[in-house]
C-alpha cells in the first residue's frame, strides 16, 4: 500500500525547519516556486505580528527531485530561519554555550508551556516552546504545497475561506468555489464578504488596542475527489476522522465539523440526508454531508471547518505562577500576533491536502504518475458502470 509520510523537524528560533517527504510517485513535476508561494501566502494577513517582517520564509529542495520532476526517492525541503543569528548560542547544539540563567520558568497561559515542561522533566519551558510554536507549521505548509501539487496531477484541487473572525460571520456568496477562493485570496482576511471584512479588521484593530487577540472559523474545499476514499471497516480508516485529526493537530485548533457539522444535530432527518440521483452517474442536489459519507468519499466537493482559538500570547497578559518560586506574576510575551485566522486557513488547507494526497496513494498507489493515472482511470471506468 503506497503511502504518503512525512516528518518534520526544527525549533522556532533554530537554524532551520526541515521536513521529509516519502511516498511521493515519480514523474510528479515540482517547483520550489509552488512552495514559496504557500509560505508566503502563510505570512499575510490582517492581524500578523512582528516576526512576519523578520522571517521572508522560502524552501530549499535538497532531494528527491531532479530537473523539475519527483524521482521516487524521499523529497526533502528546508526553510531557513532568518533570526538563527541572534539565537545562535541560545539555541546551541553544544554544551558550552548551556546558560542556565537564561532559562525560562514561567509559563504561559493557553500554551504547551507547562504540561510540555511537567512532561518532558525540564526546567527551561524554552525547550518546549521553540518546539510547540506555531512556527512549526511553516514546515507543515510546504509539505501541504507538495501534496497539491499531486492531487493537481489528477485534477483534485484545494482552496477555502474564513468564515468567521472575532465573532463576526461572513456571507458566502453563491457562487462556484473556485470563484469563492479566487475572491477570499484578494481579501486581507481571507473572507469573500467585504461588508464583513471591513468589520473584521475593526475588531482586529480594537483588539490590538487593548492587547487583546482574536480567534475564528476557517472553512476548506476540496473539489475532484473521487469517491471511495478512506474506508468504513476500520476506525482509523475513515476519511473525517483522518481530517479532523490533521487539523486537530493544527496549533490553537479547537473544533473540527464536516459538512453542516454540529447544525445537523438541530435539524430533522429529512433536512440533513443528502438524496441520491443517477444521470450519467450518481449525484446529489446537496452536500450536507461535506462529501463524506461512512468515512468515505462520495463524489461530491470535501467541506471541512476548524475553529481557531484566540492566540494565547496577549500583550495584556494573563496570570500565572513562576515554576521555580510558585509566586505570581504575570505572564511574559515572546512575540505574537493579534489574528492569525487567515494564516491558519493556509495551514489547514495544506493538512487537509497531505490526506487526502494520501488517501489517493492509498486507493490508487504506484511508483510513478502513470501509473497511479492508469489505476484511476480504470476506478471510474468501473463505478460509472455500477
Amino acid at each position: 500500500m503506497s503511502k504518503f509520510r512525512y516528518f518534520t523537524a526544527g525549533e522556532s528560533h533554530g537554524p532551520q525547519l526541515s521536513a521529509i517527504i516519502e511516498g511521493l510517485p515519480a514523474g510528479m513535476r515540482l517547483s520550489v516556486e509552488t512552495v514559496n508561494h504557500d509560505l508566503a501566502l502563510r505570512q499575510m494577513g490582517y492581524g500578523r505580528g512582528d516576526r512576519m517582517k523578520i522571517e521572508k520564509d522560502t524552501a530549499q529542495i535538497l532531494s528527491g527531485v531532479r530537473w523539475g520532476e519527483t524521482i521516487g526517492s524521499p523529497v526533502t525541503l528546508v526553510v531557513k530561519n532568518r533570526d538563527w543569528e541572534n539565537w545562535s548560542e541560545k539555541m546551541s547544539t553544544l554544551p558550552e554555550f548551556r546558560d542556565d540563567s537564561s532559562a525560562v520558568t514561567r509559563p504561559r497561559p493557553g500554551h504547551a508551556d507547562l504540561s510540555g515542561a511537567m512532561k518532558y522533566h525540564h526546567s527551561d519551558v524554552r525547550n518546549v516552546l521553540e518546539r510547540s510554536s506555531g512556527r512549526e507549521t511553516a514546515a507543515r505548509v510546504a509539505v501541504g504545497a507538495v501534496a497539491k501539487a499531486l492531487l493537481a496531477e489528477f485534477g483534485i484541487k484545494v482552496g477555502g475561506y474564513v468564515t468567521e473572525l472575532g465573532g463576526i460571520t461572513a456571507t458566502t456568496p453563491d457562487e462556484p468555489l473556485e470563484a469563492l477562493w479566487l475572491s477570499a485570496a484578494d481579501s486581507e482576511t481571507s473572507c469573500c464578504d467585504p461588508i464583513a471584512e471591513i468589520d473584521m479588521k475593526r475588531a482586529i484593530d480594537a483588539a490590538q488596542s487593548g492587547g487583546d487577540t482574536l480567534g475564528g472559523v476557517v472553512e476548506v474545499q476540496v473539489i475532484g475527489v473521487p469517491p471511495g476514499l478512506g474506508s468504513y471497516v476500520q476506525w482509523d480508516r475513515k476519511l473525517d476522522a483522518r481530517l479532523a485529526m490533521a487539523l486537530m493537530s493544527v496549533q490553537a485548533i479547537k473544533g473540527v465539523e464536516v459538512g453542516i457539522g454540529f447544525e445537523a444535530s438541530r435539524r430533522p432527518g429529512s433536512r440533513v440526508h443528502d438524496e441520491i440521483f443517477y444521470k450519467d452517474g450518481y449525484y446529489r442536489s446537496s452536500n450536507n454531508a461535506g462529501g463524506i459519507e461512512g468515512g468515505m468519499s462520495n463524489g461530491e466537493p470535501i467541506v471541512i471547518r476548524a475553529a481557531m482559538k484566540p492566540i494565547p500570547t496577549l500583550y495584556s497578559p494573563l496570570r500565572s505562577v513562576d515554576m521555580v518560586t510558585h509566586e505570581p506574576f504575570e505572564a511574559t510575551v515572546e512575540r505574537s500576533d493579534t489574528c492569525a485566522v487567515p494564516a491558519a486557513l493556509v495551514v489547514a488547507k495544506a493538512v487537509v491536502a497531505i490526506e487526502i494526497a494520501n488517501a489517493m496513494l492509498e486507493k490508487f498507489g504506484g511508483d510513478s504518475i502513470v501509473e497511479i493515472r492508469r489505476n484511476l482511470k480504470g476506478y471510474r471506468e468501473q463505478i460509472r458502470n455500477a
